[in-house]
C-alpha cells in the first residue's frame, strides 16, 4: 500500500518538506487522491437529505425542465446570473434524467475536484503533508458539505476558483506558456458566468501577485489575462443589473455576520503565522491570506450600499482558509515528531482529522436532514396531496410557493390554481403571472374550498405587500374559515372552506 512519507526535522540544505525523489511520484497522486475520496464520499452520505429540495433547488428542477428556448424566454426575464447553470443542468437531465442524485452529484464531483485542487496547491506552496491536510481540512467545512449536496452553482465556482488559483501560482513561479495564462483567463470567466461575484477572487489575486513580486512579465500577463476575463463578464454584469430585484430579499449587515467574517479573517491570520517557505517556491500565505480575506471583506463592504452579503457568493474562499489550516497542522505535526522520534505523522493526521470529523458530527448530521434549509418543496407537495379533495382550488401565497406544484405537478392533479392565468413557461417567469386583485376575488368567490400553500408562519401578521396578495388575504379573512392546518418543513398547507359552506 503507497504511504505518504513523514515529515522530518530539516537538515542543512534540505527544505522541510523534502520528500526523498523515489517516494514522490506516489505522493503526488495521493496528495489530491485522499481529500478528494473523503469530498466525495461525504457528499453522497445522506445526499438525499431525506428526500427533500429547498426553494433555491426548486427552481433549478423546475427551470432545467424547460427546452433551451423556454431557458432563454426565462434570462430574459430573471435569474440571467444562472443562465449558464441552467443550460448546463439541462443537458444533466437529458442525458442521466431527473432524479435528486442528477441534480446534487454535479457539485458533490466539483467539490471533490476543489479538495483535490486545494490540496495539490497546498503541496505545492508547503509540501505533501500541508497539502494533504489542507484538503481534508477542505473536505471537513460544513460549508463545503452544505453546497456539494445542492443544485445550485456554487460548488462549481468554487472549483473553478481552485483551479485558477492553482494556474496562477504555476504561473508566477517559473515562466509560463501562453496556454497557462489564457487557460487562467477562461477558468475566471466561466466561473464569472457561473457566479459574476466569483469575480472578487480578481483582486485576492492581485495582492497576492503584488506581494510575490515576480516581476514585469508576469504581472502584465495576470492583469492581462484577469481584465479579459472581466471584459467577458460584463455584459453579463451589465445585463443583470435590471434584475437586481432578485437579490432585495437580502437582509443588511448584522454585527454578527460581521464578526463572524472578522474572525474568520482572524483565525487565517493566525495560521498564517506559524508557515515557511519552501525553496524556490512562492510563500504560501500571501496566497492564501489575500484568497480568505480579500473576497469576503470586499463582499461585506458591499452590502455598506446594497445588501448582498451570503456567505454562498463567496464561498471559495474556504480554500484560502483551508490552506492556512493545513500549515498550521503540518507545523504540528513536524513539532510533534522532532520531539518524539516514534510519533507516526501519518497517525497524527489521522487522529486529528478523526477528531475534527468527531467534533462537527452534529453539524454533519444536521445538515443531511430536510430541517437544515429554510424549506421542503417536496414535503409540502405531500401534503397538498394528502389534505386535498377532487375540485379543490389551490392558492400560493405569497406566489413564488407556487413552486411547490411546479416541481410536483402529480400532487396537484384535479386542484385549480384560481389566481393564474399564464403558466411560468409561457410568461418565462418562475411564478407564473396572476389575475388582477379583482379577478382573484371573484374566482376565489366562486370555489367552496381552497387549498392555501404559504410560508411556515402562515398568514398571521400579514397586512401589507402586493396588491394581489392582500386580496387573497382578505378574501380568506372575510369569507372563509380553516378546517385543517399543517405545517412541514419550514412551509404551511392550510384547507379554508366558505364560512356559509353546509
Amino acid at each position: 500500500m503507497a504511504t505518504l512519507a513523514p515529515p522530518r526535522p530539516s537538515a542543512p540544505g534540505r527544505t522541510p518538506a523534502a520528500l526523498p525523489a523515489a517516494r514522490r511520484p506516489r505522493t503526488r497522486g495521493l496528495v489530491p487522491g485522499i481529500p478528494a475520496a473523503v469530498t466525495f464520499a461525504l457528499g453522497l452520505w445522506g445526499i438525499t437529505r431525506g428526500h427533500s429540495m429547498w426553494r433555491d433547488e426548486a427552481a433549478t428542477w423546475q427551470v432545467t425542465h424547460r427546452s433551451l428556448g423556454g431557458i432563454w424566454h426565462l434570462l430574459d426575464e430573471v435569474d440571467l446570473v444562472h443562465g449558464l447553470y441552467y443550460v448546463i443542468t439541462h443537458g444533466l437531465f437529458a442525458l442521466f434524467g431527473d432524479s435528486l442524485y442528477t441534480l446534487r452529484v454535479p457539485s458533490v464531483l466539483a467539490m471533490a475536484a476543489a479538495a483535490a485542487l486545494t490540496a495539490s496547491l497546498g503541496a505545492r506552496l508547503a509540501g505533501p503533508w500541508a497539502g494533504l491536510s489542507a484538503g481534508l481540512a477542505f473536505a471537513l467545512f460544513p460549508a463545503v458539505q452544505q453546497y456539494a449536496q445542492e443544485g445550485r452553482a456554487y460548488a462549481l465556482v468554487t472549483a473553478g476558483a481552485a483551479l485558477a488559483t492553482r494556474l496562477v501560482v504555476a504561473a508566477l513561479e517559473r515562466p509560463a506558456p501562453r496556454w497557462r495564462w489564457v487557460a487562467y483567463a477562461l477558468t475566471v470567466l466561466v466561473c464569472a458566468l457561473l457566479n459574476w461575484f466569483s469575480l472578487l477572487i480578481l483582486p485576492a489575486h492581485a495582492l497576492s501577485v503584488a506581494l510575490v513580486r515576480p516581476g514585469r512579465t508576469p504581472v502584465r500577463r495576470w492583469a492581462v489575462s484577469a481584465a479579459a476575463a472581466a471584459v467577458g463578464a460584463l455584459p453579463l454584469i451589465v445585463a443583470s443589473r435590471a434584475q437586481s430585484f432578485q437579490v432585495s430579499w437580502i437582509r443588511p449587515l448584522t454585527w454578527p455576520t460581521v464578526l463572524a467574517v472578522g474572525l474568520l479573517v482572524a483565525v487565517g491570520c493566525l495560521c498564517a503565522r506559524v508557515s515557511h517557505r519552501r525553496a524556490g517556491r512562492i510563500s504560501p500565505v500571501p496566497i492564501a491570506l489575500p484568497l480568505l480575506a480579500v473576497p469576503q471583506l470586499a463582499l461585506v463592504l458591499a452590502s455598506l450600499v446594497q445588501p448582498v452579503y451570503l456567505v454562498r457568493y463567496v464561498l471559495y474562499t474556504q480554500i484560502g482558509l483551508a490552506l492556512l489550516l493545513g500549515l498550521a497542522v503540518c507545523r504540528a505535526i513536524r513539532a510533534v515528531t522532532s520531539r518524539r522520534r516514534s510519533a507516526r505523522p501519518r497517525l497524527l493526521l489521522a487522529t486529528a482529522t478523526g477528531l475534527a470529523f468527531t467534533a462537527l458530527l452534529p453539524v454533519e448530521l444536521h445538515l443531511r436532514t430536510p430541517h437544515s434549509r429554510v424549506d421542503d418543496v417536496l414535503a409540502a407537495a405531500d401534503q397538498v396531496a394528502r389534505a386535498a379533495r377532487p375540485g379543490d382550488a389551490v392558492l400560493f401565497i405569497p406566489a413564488a410557493r407556487r413552486d411547490t406544484a411546479l416541481v410536483s405537478p402529480s400532487k396537484f392533479t384535479g386542484l385549480r390554481d384560481v389566481a393564474l392565468i399564464e403558466s411560468p413557461v409561457r410568461s418565462g417567469t418562475l411564478k407564473g403571472e396572476e389575475a388582477s386583485p379583482r379577478e382573484i376575488r371573484a374566482s376565489m368567490r366562486s370555489v367552496r374550498r381552497v387549498v392555501v400553500v404559504s410560508d411556515a408562519a402562515g398568514l398571521a401578521g400579514r397586512s401589507v405587500g402586493p396588491l394581489r396578495e392582500r386580496a387573497k388575504l382578505s378574501v380568506l379573512r372575510e369569507e372563509f374559515r380553516i378546517v385543517s392546518d399543517a405545517t412541514v418543513n419550514g412551509r404551511r398547507v392550510a384547507v379554508y372552506e366558505r364560512a356559509d359552506a353546509r
